[in-house]
């Protein structure tokens, strides 16, 4: 239950970050995605912490209650993923499982490339891990799906941060429900583009009402969350977007480079991240990318917010991943 949880801030890298943490145990750290926080994994903290596990979720550079940088190159993979091995150190530990969804996907994914000696074993949902390209993603993006592509929309440092926080809780409703399996009807998930003279949101309805998985207390909860940074509630997390070239760029030494931990790999079939251009070479290629990958799930119906649209399936998952690992020094 999420109000068994337990709050403190914690000191990394010169910023203090929130996190929420249930259990006792060998350390399981639970990252978010865009626009998300802890209480993303408010399904996971009971199942993974009775199972045994110290299970810790932080606000994540720049969201929610944690601080928000000024400096948009604060936000680079290496700061994010720097962020995590200072965590697991700062938390009294030596290594951890490390679980990301969305965004979280690639600073999990990243920090087991670069530092495999503190990940004894990671898990992305939603997001695989992504080979880099020969040349800057978002010049690639632009000539395939043109200016539209809600990542490079999100580029443009003050316009998506305003439409999206005029309204927090209008913007958690229309985002989580349109991003979800319920919202698809079945048809192939698409990429999002937002069309020249549209704003962020109105690519997104208000739902009818709301899935099944996401109740108004769930909304409130978000957006109350984000309430600290006020007209710049969702500024840091979009600064993560307008990382994305210079990522291509401090990557390149491990250009080739596989990550060598045991992983697992869960995402909905009807996740809109399925739809991004070479995705199905990537998933093709995904037993090269991560050789000691346990398991590999598809989950039928489901949407982009998997671990709270299918918090049984997630977790079950994760518990069995989990016990598949070797135990921590």
């Amino acid at each position: 239950m999420a109000s068994d949880v337990e709050h403190r801030f914690v000191e990394v890298n010169g910023i203090r970050l929130h996190i929420a943490e249930q259990g006792q145990g060998p350390l399981v750290l639970l990252l978010h995605g865009f626009p998300e926080c802890w209480y993303s994994w408010r399904h996971q903290f009971g199942p993974l912490a009775e199972a045994g596990y110290r299970v810790v979720a932080p606000d994540q550079r720049g969201y929610a209650r944690s601080d928000q940088p000024g400096d948009i190159a604060a936000y680079s993979l290496l700061h994010l993923t720097g962020d995590v091995v200072a965590l697991i150190h700062a938390l009294g530990e030596d290594s951890a499982v490390v679980v990301g969804h969305d965004w979280g996907a690639p600073v999990a994914w990243t920090t087991a490339l670069l530092r495999p000696d503190v990940v004894r074993g990671v898990a992305g949902l939603s997001v695989p891990p992504l080979p880099r390209g020969p040349e800057p993603p978002l010049s690639v993006l632009r000539d395939l799906l043109g200016d539209g592509f809600y990542q490079l929309y999100f580029q443009e440092p003050g316009v998506a941060d305003a439409e999206l926080a005029q309204d927090p809780a209008a913007t958690f409703r229309r985002l989580l429900a349109g991003g979800s399996g319920d919202s698809q009807a079945g048809k192939p998930p698409s990429p999002w583009i937002i069309p020249k003279g549209s704003t962020t949101l109105d690519t997104m309805p208000e739902p009818g009402r709301l899935p099944d998985w996401l109740s108004a207390a769930d909304i409130d909860t978000f957006a109350r969350e984000y309430s600290a940074h006020g007209d710049r509630a969702f500024t840091g997390g979009l600064n993560w977007y307008r990382n994305i070239d210079r990522n291509w760029e401090l990557l390149a030494p491990f250009h080739d480079r596989g990550i060598d931990v045991p992983a697992l790999y869960v995402a909905g079939e009807q996740d809109l991240v399925r739809s991004f251009p070479g995705m199905d070479e990537v998933l093709a290629g995904l037993d090269r990318a991560v050789p000691k990958l346990h398991d590999r799930l598809t989950l039928p119906g489901c949407g982009h917010w998997t671990q709270q649209e299918r918090p049984e399936e997630v977790n079950a998952a994760l518990l069995d991943f989990l016990a598949h690992l070797r135990p921590a020094a």
